[in-house]
């Protein structure tokens, strides 16, 4: 799934705004709950505190309650803070009649309840009302609190602190747009510096002094440079290798044709075509093999996966086919020998391929007329043996070298069939081995980590 490209500064920017807002707006829920439970708190100590302090001053005979119930006067009421102007006390005799209240409170009974806390609602209105009876005095104290006023308490507390959001988060915003372009830098200038690289400078990018986390960001660069640099170098060398190895034979057909077309002689034309005819062959099998290493070289086969399971018995016989017609016509008979008859392997069947194919080719163009090529095989092992003369030891150890031919070289060989068959192996995650046999032959060997793993 792919998502929209866009800007990585804004989106880091819209990150950090949207972090910032939603924990400040959850600060300010949890203020906003908070303070209204300690504002409850508070306030209903106060009416506990104010009833308490009324049905003091009763007892101490500062309000006479005789004369009030005759009289009913009001009780004076502070009224300094807007928020006490709601604070009612009403004075009720046990008999049911008010004997006195404070400025602004209703005449209805705030409580019917004797003692503690309740709510009631009067014309619209909740109130919060502490009650305390005293028998002796034959009286009850009412304190009432409007809860509308402590509303108004918590809506104005956080007004307090949506105000400074308000004012702070443009400037917020800004400090953290300047901090993420200020912390972008880096990548701003490595940008910068690819942008004025030249196309064939795959130099590594330098990571001293690099911020840890652009740092995987120029590994993998470096990397990606390492491989394009490899590609790069491995297209010219197959160039170079392409157009050295085909000039030779392309300048001897011009010869031999050339020959055939001046020429009386029915011998020397017949001689002629024959070297036509093997140069020909040679420029094809060349032609195939670069290309063949072009392949095992492809990107397609940097790593050297499992791949199905390969009957080897019937892939070797199968392979080996094409090959049959050009072992018959130098007169040399490919043999099979199985050291395990069910052997599998599971590896990747066209690398696979490659690597046969050439180790049977370079057998049989190696093997003497009247000679034959044995294939062996088993869960672990491939082999291909030939009765040539083999290679000095002093050659063996270049004899993966583009090119190399040796000493004991064919009239088609090309140099690149043993290059492409250790290719192929290291691919394969297998160990290409060669060795000559005893009284004469050579053999060219593949071994493998091991057999396919039951599933």
């Amino acid at each position: 799934m792919t998502r929209a490209a866009g800007s990585l500064k804004g989106r880091l920017f819209a990150i950090l705004v949207l972090s910032t807002g939603l924990v400040w707006a959850s600060a300010t829920v949890w203020i906003f709950l908070s303070t209204r439970a300690e504002v409850e708190h508070v306030l209903d100590a106060r009416l506990m505190e104010a009833a308490r302090m009324v049905s003091s001053l009763v007892d101490s005979q500062e309000i006479d309650v005789a004369v009030a119930s005759l009289d009913r006067p009001e009780l004076p009421a502070r009224t300094h803070d807007p928020y006490e102007r709601q604070l009612s006390c009403q004075i009720w005799s046990l008999t049911g009649s008010l004997i006195g209240k404070s400025d602004g409170a209703p005449d209805v009974r705030l409580s019917e309840q004797a003692n503690g806390f309740s709510e009631r609602t009067i014309d619209g209105a909740v109130w919060r009302v502490y009650a305390i009876q005293d028998a002796t005095l034959g009286i009850q104290v009412l304190i009432g609190d409007n809860l509308a006023v402590r509303a108004r308490l918590v809506r104005d507390v956080v007004k307090g602190l949506l105000l400074p959001i308000i004012l702070i988060v443009p400037a917020l915003g800004a400090l953290i747009w300047f901090g993420v372009g200020r912390g972008m830098r880096p990548l701003d200038d490595l940008a910068a510096g690819l942008g004025r690289r030249d196309a064939q400078d795959l130099a590594p990018l330098a990571a001293d002094g690099v911020a840890s986390e652009i740092k995987p960001v120029v590994a993998a660069l470096n990397g990606l440079f390492g491989r394009v640099r490899e590609t790069r170098e491995r297209e010219r060398h197959f160039l170079a290798y392409a157009a050295h190895e085909l000039r030779t034979p392309l300048a001897g057909l011009r010869t031999q044709a050339e020959i055939v077309a001046r020429t009386d002689s029915e011998e020397v034309r017949k001689a002629a075509l024959a070297r036509i005819v093997t140069a020909v062959d040679r420029t094809s099998r060349l032609v195939r093999q670069l290309l063949d290493t072009a392949e095992a070289e492809s990107e397609s086969f940097r790593v050297s996966g499992d791949g199905p399971p390969i009957d080897l018995k019937k892939f070797l016989v199968e392979n080996a086919a094409d090959l049959a017609a050009s072992a018959r016509s130098r007169g040399v008979t490919i043999v099979f020998s199985a050291a395990g008859k069910d052997a599998r392997l599971c590896v990747n069947e066209t690398l696979l391929a490659l690597a046969y194919r050439n180790l049977l080719e370079n057998a049989v163009n190696h093997s003497p007329p009247g000679g034959s090529v044995r294939v062996g095989w088993s869960s672990d092992h491939l082999f291909v043996d030939d009765e040539g003369e083999g290679m000095p030891e002093e050659e063996q150890e270049r004899a993966a070298e583009r090119f190399f031919r040796g000493a004991n070289k064919s009239a088609v060989g090309s140099g690149l069939g043993l290059t492409i068959v250790s290719i192929c192996a290291a691919r394969l995650g297998a160990a290409l081995a060669i060795e000559n046999l005893v009284p004469r032959g050579f053999r060219a060997s593949l071994k493998f980590p091991g057999p396919c793993q039951p599933s």
